[in-house]
């Protein structure tokens, strides 16, 4: 049976979407590993997002709480809000309430990746506050550490990403994930896919 690896992610510019499917790439080149990637639901309305110039959104599906019962891995992206995850996600995971009652995620590995508009504004803050979500679901966090290899070291261009996960800086919004950084997202999947696979195959 395969494993079935979620990359669930909310965007509002498209940044963090553009690493989703990146880590949907990844974690699908693993033999054995199924990938559905989801999108949470938008808290704000239309008029305000074209207030704020937001793309219209991917087509990925909207997913409900209790459809993360199915994963046997989750991947969680979304952008940061003063250090910490984006109030969708948030408001994502407050729904939640019935999994976390019947225990649902627990023993699940989970990972995160998101995005920041600065290289201050919350590349390691954003996923370790996250962490909060996943530790009180039971989930067992699976951060990339350093695993990605030499180019997490690279000091010739700014990058985003932690050993937390894969991650990139949008700027003003005109910024886009780099090569480097939508490398840094592929091994991310693959490497969680392949901790997904490994989990499900030693259960008793």
């Amino acid at each position: 049976m395969a494993v079935k690896v979620y990359v669930v992610f909310y965007s509002t510019y498209g940044h963090v979407a553009k690493l989703a499917e990146e880590i949907k790439k990844g974690a699908a080149s693993v033999e054995g590993v199924e990938v559905k990637i989801w999108q949470v639901p938008e808290t704000l309305s239309d008029e305000v997002l074209g207030k704020m110039g937001a793309p219209p959104k991917t087509d990925a599906p909207i997913i409900t709480p209790q459809e993360l019962a199915e994963a046997d891995g989750i991947l969680f992206g979304f952008p940061t809000r003063f250090g910490m995850m984006a109030a969708q996600m948030k408001a994502f995971f407050d729904a939640t309430g019935g999994l976390w009652q019947e225990q649902s995620l627990a023993g699940k590995p989970a990972g995160i990746f998101f995005s920041t508009g600065t290289q201050g504004g919350g590349q390691e803050t954003t996923p370790l506050t996250a962490v909060t979500q996943l530790t009180h679901h039971g989930m067992v966090f699976v951060p990339v550490g350093y695993t990605f290899g030499a180019k997490m070291f690279g000091m010739d261009s700014v990058q985003g990403g932690s050993p937390y996960g894969a991650g990139t800086f949008a700027g003003d919004g005109s910024r886009w994930p780099t090569e480097v950084e939508l490398e840094h997202a592929f091994h991310q999947g693959k490497y969680f896919a392949g901790i997904a696979k490994r989990l499900k195959g030693g259960s008793a």
